[in-house]
């Protein structure tokens, strides 16, 4: 990407397909940073923000697995919107001005997250669109994004993605008839696998996804971890039928 702003093109494409990836958006030096922060707070180096939340992978929970080490047992990281050195990703420059290419100048933060796939987890995280998680509306002025910390690829658990099917409704979403599911891992049935794309990325490349897209992801098959940080964005103009979501805890203006 020779700008900093999305071309004409790439925004045609994240609308016609329902994601953009942007390889290389996010620099080494960053990634080290958050995956440094990250360890410390699991491995209690640090103390996390009362809104931060580290999950236990369900098979640690469930004593299905011994983890090897603490970063073994831990399945995602929620909300680090109070810790200025993980927030810092979504703040980056070329990610505000890709994200502005698509919503506007006036923005929003409204979630955050780091999840880690650990080698030897299931870690599965079925087909599901985030707009199942969010009141605010409209959908087209939403948008998600993934960033690769470790290599995503088909052995580690990548995403995988339909392609258009953001143009379609919020689907009915229910947990996995699976042993092993992760706290709040809701999927859709019934979905064509057959027109599934993976996305593989290396380290610094980041995905933006419109909030219907169908995404998910498979085990980690390899000996490594897959590590992504991740956050959601909302122009200002957006409402909800429920409350004013600008006053939620998780909620940050950018500008």
């Amino acid at each position: 990407m020779n700008s900093t702003r999305l071309s004409e093109a790439e925004i045609a494409r994240y609308f016609e397909q329902g994601y953009l990836l942007l390889p290389g958006l996010i620099a080494p030096d960053a990634l080290e940073r958050y995956d440094k922060r990250f360890v410390s707070f699991v491995e209690a180096k640090l103390k996390p923000p009362p809104q931060m939340k580290i999950m236990r992978d369900i098979m640690v929970v469930k004593g299905a697995v011994e983890p090897e080490t603490p970063l073994h047992a831990i399945n995602k990281m929620m909300s680090f919107e109070d810790d200025p050195e993980l927030y810092d990703y979504v703040l980056q420059p070329k990610l505000l001005d890709a994200i502005r290419s698509l919503l506007g100048d006036d923005i929003y933060s409204l979630s955050t997250n780091l999840f880690n796939k650990p080698p030897g987890i299931d870690g599965r995280h079925p087909l599901h669109q985030d707009l199942r998680y969010f009141r605010i509306r409209p959908a087209e002025k939403i948008v998600g994004v993934w960033t690769a910390m470790l290599p995503a690829t088909r052995e580690t658990g990548c995403l995988a993605v339909i392609p258009g099917s953001h143009k379609g409704e919020l689907l009915e979403h229910a947990e996995p008839d699976w042993e092993y599911v992760n706290h709040a891992f809701f999927g859709i049935e019934n979905i064509d696998l057959d027109k599934r794309v993976h996305v593989e990325m290396m380290p610094g490349d980041t995905l933006l996804f419109h909030p219907l897209l169908i995404h998910g992801s498979g085990r980690n098959h390899s000996r490594s971890f897959r590590r992504a940080i991740s956050a959601h964005y909302a122009a200002g103009g957006c409402d909800s039928p429920v409350r004013d979501w600008k006053q939620g805890k998780q909620v940050r203006h950018i500008g």
